[in-house]
């Protein structure tokens, strides 16, 4: 189920990339180019953080929702479907996270 929303999600940035930046969210952030982009996926994540140091989790939920969205943005922009995300996170599952972050600083 999660890959279909987010699979369907991305299809749905991808088509707005074209679109009027007045009168779409999705294409006024393509219009700002990456910098924009970026920036706004760090501003949602210290609202993540934020709302995660509170005891509300309905804002949690919806500050996390915020940043995945702008975080799906990002990707889109730079062509980067969800499923290769999906891929990464699967190839790593039953793998010790210090085994796998070592692995990416040998060389």
């Amino acid at each position: 189920m999660t890959d279909d929303v987010l699979a369907e999600l991305y299809a749905i940035l991808k088509a707005r990339a074209g679109a009027d930046p007045k009168t779409s969210y999705v294409a006024s952030l393509y219009h700002k180019g990456l910098d924009g982009i970026l920036k706004k996926v760090g501003e949602e994540a210290v609202e993540a953080v934020i709302a995660a140091k509170g005891d509300d989790p309905a804002a949690l939920i919806h500050e996390t929702a915020d940043l995945w969205f702008h975080c799906l943005v990002m990707l889109a922009y730079r062509n980067i479907a969800p499923e290769q995300i999906l891929a990464e996170l699967k190839a790593r599952m039953g793998r010790s996270g210090i085994e796998e972050k070592a692995s990416r600083h040998k060389g």
